[in-house]
């Protein structure tokens, strides 16, 4: 009787197994079709849609209304309706005006961009040699490595940069470290300047720098280097005249991945950078929650977004002009 019941037990889950393997085989068979493309186009379409285009729609609105405090929400509408029936649109540009008569805004922009700039340029540096180790490594130490790669998302963000204060302090550990090996007398100021704002943004998104390269570097041929070698050129000139070519993509998607999120980078400069560290991300947050000038703050992203945005977009169409001529 028992081993009739777990016959009947086992060939249940046989087909239970049977009917997943199938349903997923026609899931994959729909997408392969002309209606199954459109839906996964369709779906990643609607959430952009949905949770950036319309609320930039909304940035965008509020950026040229006037701010109204005192009041819930703190700014102007912009459609109006007279008694007669009429329709009156007030747009004002003075938020925008506001961006280049303030010294503080043109600061702040420079600021972020030099933050971001420079510290993409010390992931890069940084990240290339670990990539390139773990595109190298045996398939075990390949897998070992990108999981300590990945291992800091594993925390929070917000909890890795607070523990970067308890490293930069005065009487932190590389003040610590340096004083007993004897190379300084007296701790050094590292905590609350742009050094530590550095070290912050290059610690938090490392990861981003590391991954595209990695995958872009294990799809290359190392044959290539051996062919090299063979026919007398130097390592550093096979790198130069090989890897790094063709490790250019890798490097441009691993820097728009590290540059772009710390552009707009608040928390880390806030933290470790203290009150002379005024980036673009303070701003919109003092804006918005300190001073409640909604429209102002509006502007401040907007012209964020669009000081991004533009150049990358320029990039890509140059980008893609250069493949197309390179394919002809």
């Amino acid at each position: 009787m028992s081993d009739s019941r777990g016959g009947e037990f086992g060939s249940f889950w046989d087909q239970v197994v049977r009917n997943l393997f199938r349903w997923f085989g026609s899931i994959g068979q729909e997408f392969r079709t002309h209606r199954g493309r459109l839906l996964v186009i369709g779906i990643p379409t609607l959430w952009l849609g949905l949770f950036f285009l319309v609320p930039f729609v909304i940035v965008i609105k509020i950026s040229f209304a006037t701010a109204l405090f005192g009041q819930t929400p703190p700014y102007s509408a912009l459609f109006d309706h007279a008694q007669d029936g009429a329709l009156t649109v007030r747009l004002t540009w003075a938020n925008y005006l506001a961006l280049l008569k303030d010294s503080l805004y043109l600061k702040a922009y420079l600021n972020s961009l030099l933050f971001a700039g420079v510290s993409t340029v010390i992931a890069l540096f940084i990240g290339y040699p670990i990539a390139y180790g773990i595109a190298r490594a045996t398939p075990v130490w390949r897998m070992l490595l990108l999981v300590g790669v990945i291992l800091p998302f594993w925390t929070s963000s917000l909890l890795r940069t607070y523990a970067m204060t308890g490293i930069l302090k005065t009487n932190g550990l590389i003040n610590q470290f340096l004083m007993w090996l004897g190379v300084i007398e007296q701790p050094l100021e590292l905590l609350y300047t742009n050094l530590a704002v550095y070290i912050g943004i290059v610690y938090n998104y490392l990861p981003f720098m590391i991954l595209p390269l990695t995958a872009n570097l294990m799809r290359m041929d190392f044959t290539l280097l051996e062919a090299a070698e063979d026919l007398g050129a130097r390592p550093w000139e096979a790198f130069l005249r090989i890897t790094l070519p063709l490790s250019l993509p890798g490097i441009i998607a691993g820097a728009m991945l590290v540059f772009i999120p710390a552009v707009g980078e608040f928390v880390i400069p806030d933290i470790l950078g203290g009150p002379d560290a005024i980036t673009i991300g303070r701003v919109l947050w003092t804006e918005f929650f300190t001073n409640r000038d909604w429209p102002l703050a509006s502007a401040v992203a907007v012209a964020m977004l669009l000081l991004i945005v533009v150049p990358t977009l320029i990039f890509e169409y140059v980008e893609n002009k250069r493949e197309r001529q390179e394919a002809g």
